[in-house]
């Protein structure tokens, strides 16, 4: 991405907060900017601004929230630091963690209390990382929604969102402090806006091929489950502007994209007691062990395929909170049948091995046997008929490292110091997942997105009073 270094520039209009991005971080960054005082600008390349947050389930991980206090949930951030410390194995930045468990709490209750964001404790995801339920979403579990709410809540507090706006350059001074940005429109106008602070909120670097063959190999060839626009120009623009980068080699992937249909399947099937099982018809994993790694599992099975098998309880408990799962069901992307005969044949996988694997998966719920793959069973009901299975891939869905922030959410360098006015969150910046895709807890990129989101509004808001 260009950056054009001049020793000064003038600019018809100067924005005081400039934000390149409107997804869940961007806009979360522009309403605590604007709480805190600043005129705000956010640039946004789509013409319908959607994303990442708009292809997500819409939740945010959060712990010690008011609603998780209102649903009885006894929750805190030292739990939550402790397991993301856990599921990294120690490998990520311990600050960064401290700050995202201590400050999600406070980001969620300050978007319920002052902009009406209110969101609610998804019960049915638990373990996975997470000790407590800390997954807090819209009530149709759409990210869509989310990113509608963020949307009004912004226009309401007189936050300026200019949609089809595509940056394609920033101007610096020889000292990298931003100046401003130029964006072309979509007619192919050419426009400029200066800035006295700067926001990137563009997300990752997924839909980059180069960037990923760079720094994921493993999963280079698997399909891109996400947003088009994430090509890494945040990140880009920072490093280019001095800033460093880390965890580049980690990502969030799954292994629940409906194949062919590109339809992300609850996970809450498995938590509820489904299981996964490939072209054989035998289990290949436990289904509740590293979600985000079970990605490379999946696509080492036959075909790169497997089975997602669960029973009509679990259909209707997912019909009843998850939008894209009843879309999925709506185009047929689910096989049913009254007995486990008739499904694998619509599953084309040897029926004798299916009646083996659920003979065996019944044992271990009944307490008779252990799984050896280290599944505990001890909570799950055995299931009746009818029965489902959609066939599922791995993906890739967005990646995790980024940009060095500190607590401000200013961008740093390779020394630790901050650059001049320069500010990142989202999947801009580095996560706190590690270096890999197993350090993944679910909900942690809209937490990390928030979170830092508004740490980067009120830090740029404050930066720019002060150089008035």
């Amino acid at each position: 991405m260009t950056i054009i270094v001049v020793s000064s520039k003038e600019f018809k209009i100067t924005i005081p907060v400039l934000i390149i991005g409107s997804g869940a971080c961007g806009l979360t960054a522009a309403l605590a900017a604007s709480d805190a005082g600043s005129e705000v600008l956010v640039l946004e390349r789509d013409l319908i601004p959607h994303g990442s947050t708009g292809m997500s389930y819409g939740a945010v991980g959060g712990a010690g929230t008011e609603v998780q206090k209102q649903a009885g949930i006894d929750d805190s951030s030292q739990l939550f630091f402790e397991d993301i410390m856990a599921i990294t194995q120690g490998k990520t930045d311990p600050e960064m963690a401290r700050i995202i468990s201590t400050e999600s709490a406070p980001a969620l209750d300050w978007l319920a209390s002052e902009h009406a964001i209110n969101l609610t404790i998804e019960k049915a995801w638990t373990g996975l990382g997470h000790r407590r339920p800390r997954l807090h979403a819209p009530l149709n579990r759409s990210g869509a929604t989310l990113l509608s709410m963020l949307t009004n809540a912004c226009e309401k507090s007189g936050v300026d969102v200019l949609a089809g706006a595509r940056v394609d350059a920033l101007f610096s001074n020889n000292q990298n402090e931003v100046l401003g940005a130029r964006f072309v429109r979509p007619d192919g106008t050419v426009e400029e806006v200066g800035c006295k602070t700067l926001i990137l909120a563009t997300c990752g670097f997924g839909a980059n091929k180069a960037m990923i063959s760079e720094h994921i190999t493993e999963i280079a060839d698997a399909k891109y489950y996400g947003h088009e626009g994430n090509t890494g120009d945040g990140i880009l623009w920072g490093e280019a502007l001095g800033g460093a980068t880390a965890d580049m080699s980690s990502y969030q992937a799954l292994g629940s994209l409906a194949d062919p249909q590109a339809m992300v399947i609850p996970h809450t099937l498995l938590i509820g007691g489904g299981i996964q099982v490939n072209q054989l018809g035998k289990r290949f994993e436990n289904e509740l062990d590293d979600i985000s790694g079970q990605a490379l599992t999946v696509l080492k099975q036959p075909k790169g395929i497997c089975w997602m098998l669960y029973d009509q309880r679990l259909h209707e408990g997912a019909l009843a909170n998850y939008e894209e799962y009843r879309s999925a069901i709506e185009i047929k992307t689910a096989s049913t049948a009254e007995d486990w005969d008739e499904l694998a044949l619509l599953m084309k996988v040897p029926a004798s091995s299916l009646h083996k694997t659920i003979s065996e998966v019944n044992g271990y719920i009944s307490g008779n046997t252990t799984d050896p793959l280290g599944r505990d069973f001890s909570s799950v009901r055995k299931m009746q008929a009818p029965y489902y299975a959609i066939r599922v891939t791995g993906a890739l869905f967005h990646t995790q490292g980024g940009l060095c922030i500190n607590s401000d959410a200013a961008v740093i360098n390779a020394k630790g110091q901050p650059l001049p006015n320069l500010f990142a969150g989202g999947g801009a910046a580095r996560s706190v997942s590690g270096p890999g895709a197993w350090g993944y807890l679910p909900a942690m990129g809209l937490c990390t997105a928030i979170t830092f989101g508004r740490l980067a509004g009120q830090s740029a808001a404050k930066l720019s009073r002060e150089s008035l």
